[in-house]
């Protein structure tokens, strides 16, 4: 007996060394909250057989377990357990200061939920952008959670990127450089129902590295598509898999004036890597006019950030032949609608909500074909990104990540749609092999900036 207790101390230390050795370190002891803060609302946090246990409480906002230190390079390891119907995360290159919304939390956070979106693993931040890595795009990522039991979590933050693991299995691999340093924090989401309170998410088996990290990286699934935010870049990967920058950031190289041979001379400004279309009476090309690519496309995949002004009207066309239409208004082509709903007028025109963000304008209204929460719109004032993937017929909008259009421009039941729009006049609308790109000029102030496609 004396001697499997030797044995077993002996193991024990030998883990524990092994561990140092490693790198990780414990970043909760299992034991006290004393190298932690409780920030913003009021649940409460309790230590039970060597968990850390955050219980859900009624009419308090995000409560959040931070740690005093901060961290920017590392790789966190935890396990999970969280009862359904409750929300919660994990935050990451945090911040809470006075200056920002009287100091509420925000930051990465690597999310946690049970809820039939299946999110779980995907990178939101908190109070700040949104939604930035769901998982709309991985599907093998949403089936990685499994509710009701302990889960498994990898997060690596290692420069410029964040990619998570959820019980070994990749869901997000995310670009981005907002922020480099911040707190780690754990959080208990807000309720509202009286059914909800008192139930609990639980934390164990919590540790750290940040030495070391390049040879403990994992490999990234390369079914797990890269979402870059840098601004005005293209990621190594990007590249490797034919990305290009279709504006450079600072000049007109590429683009012409929709009915012009050169870029226009007033209308559109260039500043600080932002490309801007001034406000003038609110009408089509009336001030600068559209612009357009000097290239032609025709299976490819564009990537687009816009911010919109209040009451701000504007669009991404492709398939655009610019000799159509030479008198008034904007070139022809199929439009990714950019507008302000709640704003403007053109919102509750056309039909059945056809004239929205994110739709094909005229034909099909934009809707969140990925779950019924809404299109992941992120307001105005704030940057949004527009994607447009087309591969021969078939057509895709997405705004934000959220796919939010889907058809195929050569059914009938496209054809029919166009026989009953605006566009009825134009012959072979939508149909042609190739066409230009365009951003339009429809009298009001838009950004548009990181304007990247590839072709296939």
């Amino acid at each position: 007996m004396k001697i499997k207790l030797q044995l077993l101390i002996f193991a024990l230390i030998s883990t524990i060394t092994l561990s140092a050795q490693d790198g990780w370190q414990d970043l909760f002891n299992g034991k006290d909250f004393n190298n932690f803060e409780q920030l913003n609302g009021n649940a409460n946090y309790e230590v039970r057989n060597g968990e850390m246990v955050g219980i859900s409480k009624l009419n308090t906002p995000n409560s959040f377990l931070a740690t005093k230190q901060k961290y920017d390079n590392f790789i966190l390891e935890f396990e999970v357990l969280v009862e359904n119907g409750l929300n919660s995360g994990v935050q990451f290159r945090s911040m809470s200061i006075p200056e920002y919304s009287n100091g509420r939390v925000h930051g990465y956070q690597c999310e946690i939920e049970t809820s039939s979106r299946k999110w779980a693993g995907g990178v939101y931040d908190e109070a700040r952008q949104g939604w930035l890595y769901p998982l709309t795009r991985n599907k093998k990522g949403q089936n990685a959670f499994v509710p009701g039991e302990w889960n498994h979590y990898r997060i690596e933050a290692i420069g410029n990127q964040i990619r998570t693991w959820v019980n070994d299995i990749q869901c997000a691999n995310l670009v981005d450089d907002t922020t480099a340093e911040g707190f780690i924090a754990f959080q208990v989401h807000g309720i509202s129902e009286e059914s909800q309170e008192g139930k609990t998410v639980r934390w164990k088996n919590v540790k750290i590295k940040t030495k070391d990290l390049e040879s403990s990286r994992r490999a990234s699934d390369a079914e797990v598509p890269e979402i870059s935010y840098l601004t005005n870049q293209l990621t190594q990967d990007e590249i490797r898999k034919g990305w290009r920058l279709l504006w450079d950031g600072k000049s007109n190289n590429g683009w012409r004036g929709a009915k012009l041979n050169t870029f226009p001379e007033k209308g559109w400004e260039m500043k600080d890597g932002i490309l801007t279309v001034s406000a003038a009476d609110g009408g089509e090309s009336s001030n600068g006019g559209d612009i357009v690519t000097l290239d032609t496309f025709s299976n490819f995949e564009l990537s687009i950030d816009f911010k919109i002004t209040e009451g701000a009207n504007s669009g991404i066309k492709y398939f655009v032949d610019s000799e159509l239409n030479k008198g008034e208004g904007s070139a022809i082509g199929l439009e990714f609608q950019i507008l302000d709903d709640q704003k403007h007028a053109d919102a509750k025109q056309g039909k059945n909500g056809n004239r929205t963000v994110g739709s094909l304008y005229d034909l099909i209204r934009a809707e969140n074909l990925s779950n019924s929460r809404g299109k992941n719109f992120k307001g105005v004032g704030k940057w949004n990104n527009a994607r447009i993937v087309v591969n021969n017929g078939h057509v895709e909008h997405w705004l934000n990540q959220v796919k939010v259009v889907e058809f195929d421009r050569f059914s009938q039941i496209f054809a029919a749609l166009v026989e009953k729009s605006k566009y009825e006049r134009w012959k072979n609308f939508g149909r042609i092999p190739e066409g230009l790109l365009l951003l339009q000029d429809h009298g009001n102030e838009v950004s548009f900036r990181s304007i990247k496609v590839r072709e296939f």
